[in-house]
């Protein structure tokens, strides 16, 4: 058995054209670590995209009455950021299968150098609004980062292990939202400005992407299968698991970007003291993340995020009952307890992805590496998609906000909603994934009809 790493023949492009990480051996001689190697240089680029993708959550604490902003205004603002970044994940997704994982990841991580750049360049009092506009709107495509990411990742790890493994990589992306928080924190700290915070990036933007030329690998199984995208669309389940993936993602990627003009608006916390809570939340949503991956490679991800959903729910009534209240400590609480929930759900929903798939593959009759095959062939092409649905539930969280503070200045209407979507999610994942019913023939072919026969509580 050799190593499984074989050179492609053009400059500075490696492609591996035999890739097979359910076989043991070849796991064993090499594969686990040319895969490890491959996760954690996508880590850092997916990090650094979140980073960017976020920023705006960060430098609207920095924009006082100077700037002539209203609540609502910045609101929109980070709403357009959320926008352009759910957007960018569907074309992101099929980049990997044109250009190759590790080439694809180089060209990203290198984009964000520009909304980067120009903010840095606009940023100050009596710049327009509609330059803030177009500024956050160019940073998210740093919210792109994740939908290759992901994709690629899912290609490089044996079933067994992809739980782990994507929870780890889009853990490590996640954790750069609170990571740009503390460091926006710092900065306000020692008394710096929105650029200091803008020009720290700018050297690390430049680094992921000269590691991943140097480190990255392409895997040739995924090049040229753009039509895998166009098979996701036409199963319910990338649907259905976009649905679910608003409820965890949407909620981590909304709060994320809410929490500190939350606190700012409704408790009248000043920049500072809002950065010194905003990050919290965040940090340990992003941290908990892998975990929740691991328990869905344990228990089943249909299971854990059966009881995630009615987790958030329970969270989100304790939040809404502090803002009545006005209570500044259990609305904190409640709201820390949101961004761990919403952790531990988005690594059991990516667990159920490439389960889900693969049992179609079985209940139709395939079996061995056909089955793998199918299954990593769906499951990576609909990461993406689900990936830039779930961001839209961001969006959806801000613009609920926006429209509750506009309306009754605070945010309760907002988090009423948001338990009315929980509740909704709960009883879709035991109605579509966990509720016991007969598994019809289906001929030997993939079912094309809704999971309405399935039973997935294992995946």
């Amino acid at each position: 058995m050799t190593a499984p790493s074989t050179p492609g023949t053009g400059p500075g492009r490696r492609w591996i054209e035999r890739w097979e990480p359910e076989d043991e051996a070849f796991w064993r001689a090499g594969g686990e670590r040319v895969a490890r190697r491959n996760l954690v240089f996508s880590i850092l680029s997916e990090h650094i995209g979140f980073s960017v993708w976020t920023v705006w959550s960060v430098l609207v604490l920095f924009m006082g009455p100077e700037y002539g902003l209203t609540p609502a205004d910045k609101f929109f603002l980070v709403s357009m950021a959320t926008l352009v970044g759910a957007v960018a994940r569907v074309p992101y997704t099929f980049a990997v299968a044109v250009f190759g994982g590790r080439n694809w990841t180089v060209v990203s991580a290198g984009v964000l150098l520009v909304p980067t750049a120009v903010a840095f360049a606009v940023m100050e009092p009596g710049t327009s609004y509609t330059t803030f506009l177009l500024c956050a709107m160019l940073a998210g495509v740093g919210g792109g980062n994740f939908a290759s990411s992901m994709t690629n990742i899912n290609a490089f790890f044996p079933l067994r292990r992809k739980g782990w493994a994507l929870g780890l990589n889009a853990g490590g992306g996640n954790i750069g939202v609170p990571v740009m928080q503390l460091v926006g924190l710092a900065v306000i700290g020692a008394g710096g400005g929105p650029r200091v915070l803008l020009g720290l990036y700018l050297p690390l933007i430049v680094l992921a992407a000269v590691l991943a030329a140097l480190r990255m690998d392409n895997l040739a199984a995924l090049r040229n299968d753009t039509g895998a995208a166009q098979d996701a669309v036409r199963d319910p389940h990338t649907w259905i698991m976009s649905f679910l993936y608003i409820g965890t993602f949407g909620s981590f990627i909304g709060y994320s970007f809410a929490f500190g003009l939350v606190l700012q608006t409704q408790f009248g916390r000043t920049p500072l003291q809002a950065a010194y809570v905003t990050f919290v939340g965040p940090l340990l949503g992003s941290l908990v993340r892998p975990l929740g991956g691991a328990l869905a490679d344990r228990y089943g991800g249909a299971r854990i995020t059966l009881w995630n959903y009615a987790g958030m729910a329970a969270a989100t009534g304790l939040v809404v009952l502090a803002s009545v209240r006005e209570s500044l400590a259990l609305f904190t609480a409640a709201f820390i307890a949101l961004f761990v929930l919403s952790g531990l759900g988005n690594g059991s929903t990516y667990k159920m992805i490439p389960g889900i798939f693969q049992r179609k593959a079985v209940a139709a009759g395939l079996a061995g590496e056909a089955a793998v095959a199918y299954g990593r062939r769906l499951s990576g092409a609909s990461m993406g998609l689900i990936g830039a649905v779930g961001a839209l539930g961001g969006l959806g969280i801000n613009l609920a906000f926006r429209q509750s503070f506009q309306t009754t200045g605070t945010g309760t209407g907002a988090f009423l909603a948001f338990l009315a979507f929980y509740g909704l999610c709960t009883v879709v994942t035991w109605a579509v994934y966990l509720r016991r019913r007969p598994v019809p023939a289906t001929g030997g072919r993939a079912p094309a009809e809704p999971v309405a026969a399935l039973r997935h509580a294992e995946v």
